[in-house]
């Protein structure tokens, strides 16, 4: 990992951090592949909204909004299931463009990153003109919308493009950070959910600016310690962080929902083994081996709980993660059996790099390496419904749909 610091020129009088968010973006990637689904209230998923279109933003639709709702509310609705592999080649190109744009490329998530500007104006020209050529390039290569926000800081530059959506350009300009901030809604500042929110509000503070008038030791009182500065800190727009260049994943994880929370322990276990197998082929793909797998369930009450386990050797093979992971489940069914599941989530995190691991001897078990290398190319050439394990094949219906994995 490599802390980028940058060299900022103050004469520029322009943002040195860009913010680059694509719009709705699975809603996005299948507008453009459909042209029957543009300019209509659309939604990604099955059972639950994994992502709206700004027209289905329109009624209120939302993730994970449950699909039931999402159609009372929209009733000319159309429902698409996920493309993954769509979404990832979109994601692919666009980040291209990204890093061809600047060297300093912080990767957020599969559809937004931080990207450093502070050294290309002699070369390229000012934050303007760099964030107006990155989002005409997107849309001209790939198809898709991109909000980009500017700013001095990576929090203000998240605010700005938040604000700025959807396909908008906001550069918020050095010296009036404060007079763009102190207006907005005090959900503006990062970490404030809705109890957050309710907190502040039962105080009468509902702005920024009402939020900064206070001292930290008011907000320490009101949020607690933690909260309390950081609050304070995000309201006069204090944040030393700076772009961070080939941040290591911190977790790689991969989710399933249903549709209806009703399902026969094989299925879920059938669902939760082909869950690891993408597991495992990212955490292949990124390099790295894993000590700890995390199991996360949400139950048909929507209430969720989440069970982890810690080897004692990283490993990058399905099968390990598959074992914990099944393990993790069974001491879990009890809840699952009587409140039933919506979701079933398996991470694996405590990662490092898998060239710094020192090998077990195969005493008592196989070595699945060759196997899931086999499995991996072959999915990569042909997809990842290319092959299957003849255990998920009984069990996994159609109508249950993928969702994004969690890569942080």
């Amino acid at each position: 990992m490599r802390t980028y610091v940058p060299m900022i020129d103050r004469s520029e009088d322009q943002p040195h951090i860009l913010h680059a968010d694509l719009d709705a973006f699975y809603a996005s990637v299948e507008q453009r592949d459909n042209a029957d689904l543009r300019g209509r209230p659309i939604a990604v998923g099955g059972g639950i909204v994994l992502a709206a279109s700004y027209e289905a933003r329109a009624f209120g639709i939302k993730t994970p909004m449950n699909e039931r709702e999402a159609r009372r509310r929209c009733p000319k609705l159309t429902v698409v299931p996920p493309r993954m592999e769509a979404y990832a080649e979109a994601s692919r190109a666009v980040f291209e463009i990204f890093r061809d744009t600047s060297p300093v490329v912080e990767g957020l998530s599969i559809d937004e990153a931080f990207i450093d500007v502070s050294g290309l104006r002699r070369l390229v020209g000012p934050a303007r003109q760099i964030a107006e050529d990155l989002r005409r390039r997107v849309h001209d290569q790939v198809g898709l919308p991109l909000t980009v926000g500017g700013a001095s800081t990576k929090f203000l530059a998240k605010v700005a493009s938040a604000v700025g959506k959807p396909d908008g350009l906001l550069l918020v300009t050095p010296g009036t950070e404060l007079d763009f901030l102190h207006p907005l809604p005090v959900e503006a500042l990062w970490g404030v959910g809705p109890k957050t929110a309710d907190r502040l509000h039962q105080r009468g503070l509902y702005t920024v600016a009402e939020v900064a008038a206070l001292d930290c030791d008011q907000l320490v009182a009101m949020v607690g310690q933690g909260a309390g500065h950081h609050l304070h800190a995000l309201a006069h727009n204090r944040d030393p962080r700076h772009v961070v260049v080939g941040r290591r994943n911190r977790s790689i994880g991969s989710q399933r929902s249903f549709p209806n929370g009703r399902y026969s322990r094989a299925e879920v276990e059938a669902t939760l083994l082909d869950t690891c197998d993408r597991v495992g082929r990212r955490l292949r793909q990124s390099h790295q081996v894993a000590r700890t797998v995390t199991l996360r369930l949400r139950f048909g009450d929507f209430q969720s709980a989440t069970r982890s386990t810690t080897f004692p050797q990283a490993t990058f093979h399905t099968k390990a993660v598959h074992d914990a992971a099944r393990d993790l489940l069974a001491a879990a069914w009890p809840l699952a059996e009587e409140r039933g599941l919506t979701k079933v989530g398996v991470a694996v995190s405590n990662l490092g790099p898998d060239d710094a691991v020192q090998l077990a001897l195969p005493l008592f078990s196989a070595d699945s390496a060759p196997l899931d290398g086999a499995v991996d190319r072959i999915r990569e050439s042909f997809g990842h419904r290319s092959i299957a394990r003849a255990a998920t094949l009984a069990h996994i219906s159609d109508h249950v749909h993928v969702v994004p994995g969690a890569i942080t």
